[in-house]
């Protein structure tokens, strides 16, 4: 029987123990990284994505032998440039959790080298594969473990806006949209910033419902079950659609300025405005694109985003709020005056008391 390896982190450890190091590590290449990595880590990668594609090679197309003899040197080398640049001012009382794919050689190498040097490293058992399987187990006990409350509203009624001062309210709120860094509509990407993959969303979900009580209420507004590319885990998805409804109302003239504010970088990049409006082709055919695009061209926003607003948006949300969330009622609704800071934080006060009530 071997020895158990002191300087492994067991995987059912983990939750418990995560926020109490100094640094989590993670030793993957950095394309691995990008991915998708624990919350809070860092990227000390000990094979860069080319050095990692050539040993994979060299690996299968000459020897393991071979190819961990230059990995080991790569390994090697990678890590005295780490400890030079980054943690040469540590002091001996730093704590540093580290992994790599499946806690195997490339985390094993980093740890074993820093508890050498005197620091108390710990190495994830399994690694990225092992707290892969801790966020997908994790969002299906979210699923059951909480309650939802759905803020409903047409686009552009400001309902990300008020969510953010329920938050500010004390509440528990979780930012879909936030999370996955998209307005949730076809003009919804974030200018200049892609979204997350599909598996650094889902760790992004996890690590937003980590840190509130399911002892109390979360809110949360009315979403399609993908969020721009990035797909909603399906049992959080049916949670959140059985959730209670509040919506909130905003007049056709609010709506327009509000979005006319959000939106404001396609204004100035009416090229790109064009672009996502162009996807509407095959719902409304090239005369109506024509006449959009006319509308750009002119500086006729306001008309141009009512339009939009009457044509496209409204009746798709009408059609959709009451076929996914079964708990909608039409009079259960609270009203924004305006798309001033001071409406927002009234509205967000109005919801809270309506459920109080």
């Amino acid at each position: 029987m071997q020895p158990s390896n002191p300087h492994i982190l067991k995987l059912d450890q983990f939750l418990s123990a995560l926020d109490e190091f100094d640094l989590v590590i993670d030793v993957r290449s950095p394309a691995e990284f990008a991915l998708d990595h624990i919350p809070g880590a860092v990227n000390f990668p000990v094979l860069s994505n080319e050095e990692r594609i050539q040993i994979g090679t060299l690996y299968k197309q000459v020897s393991p032998f071979a190819a961990k003899k230059l990995g080991a040197a790569l390994v090697s080398r990678n890590i005295a440039t780490h400890l030079e640049k980054n943690l040469l001012d540590l002091p001996r009382e730093w704590r540093p959790l580290i992994y790599c794919w499946r806690g195997g050689e490339r985390s094993g190498a980093f740890t074993h080298i820093l508890n050498r040097i005197g620091w108390k490293a710990l190495q994830l058992e399994a690694g990225y594969q092992g707290f892969r399987r801790t966020v997908i187990d994790g969002l299906e006990q979210d699923a059951s473990a909480f309650s939802f409350q759905v803020i409903c509203g047409m686009t552009g009624s400001g309902k990300t806006r008020v969510l953010q001062e329920i938050g500010a309210l004390g509440a528990q709120i979780l930012d879909l949209e936030g999370l996955a860094v998209h307005r949730g509509s076809v003009l919804g990407n974030e200018p200049n910033i892609e979204q997350p993959s599909q598996k650094g969303f889902e760790t992004a979900l996890w690590n937003a419902l980590r840190k509130l009580h399911p002892s109390k209420l979360v809110f949360v507004e009315s979403e399609s079950k993908k969020v721009g590319g990035l797909h909603i885990p399906d049992a959080l998805m049916e949670k959140i659609r059985n959730g209670s409804c509040i919506e909130l109302r905003s007049s056709t003239q609010t709506r327009v300025s509000w979005l006319i504010r959000e939106y404001h970088h396609f204004l100035s990049d009416t090229n790109n405005f064009k672009r996502k409006l162009a996807l509407l082709t095959a719902h409304y055919g090239k005369a109506q694109m024509n006449k959009w695009n006319e509308a750009i061209d002119a500086g006729n926003f306001p008309e141009l985003v009512e339009e939009l607003l009457v044509k496209h948006y409204d009746p798709s949300y009408q059609s959709s709020i009451v076929r996914n969330f079964p708990q909608y009622k039409i009079d259960h609704f609270v009203q924004l005056e305006n798309d001033s800071d001071q409406a927002f934080a009234k509205a967000a006060k109005a919801i809270v008391a309506k459920l109080k009530d």
